[in-house]
């Protein structure tokens, strides 16, 4: 509620992640402990597709064991394949908030926005000096 319409729409879609608290409107069954959730529109054809078609929001995870570097191809994680339902091939996934059209390990930017005007970073991701810029130019401050 307290995020301007005009930073949201600069940081998503793309690589960040905006923690931020939890609606009373969120599927009370996915982390329902849980007062702050992480949010993120992706800035890739096949994700926002899957969204569009659904309707709603879609609850996932990365494709890689937590902790390990992020993947940037569908293949890269074939170790996991025989745990998963489905797995979808869109292809190399690259950014493009980040000054290089190489594809970023690094993962998105976590952004903890919970707290009206401040900003804690979670994770510097491959977004980070333009998630500061919009923030700054925002009058957002560190906490």
């Amino acid at each position: 509620d307290d995020i301007p319409d005009t930073m949201m729409s600069s940081l998503l879609p793309g690589p960040v992640t905006m923690v931020l608290r939890r609606r009373s409107c969120l599927n009370p069954e996915l982390n329902p402990d849980a007062s702050l959730v992480g949010v993120r529109v992706p800035d890739h054809p096949l994700s926002r597709m899957l969204a569009q078609s659904a309707g709603e929001a879609l609850a996932l995870t990365s494709a890689n064991i937590s902790s390990q570097q992020s993947c940037v191809r569908a293949e890269e994680f074939r170790s996991l394949w025989p745990q998963l339902g489905l797995v979808l091939d869109g292809g190399l996934i690259t950014s493009s908030m980040t000054s290089s059209s190489e594809p970023s390990r690094q993962g998105s930017t976590v952004v903890d926005l919970s707290e009206a005007c401040t900003y804690r970073i979670i994770r510097p991701g491959c977004a980070l000096e333009k998630t500061l810029e919009v923030l700054h130019s925002h009058g957002w401050t560190q906490r």
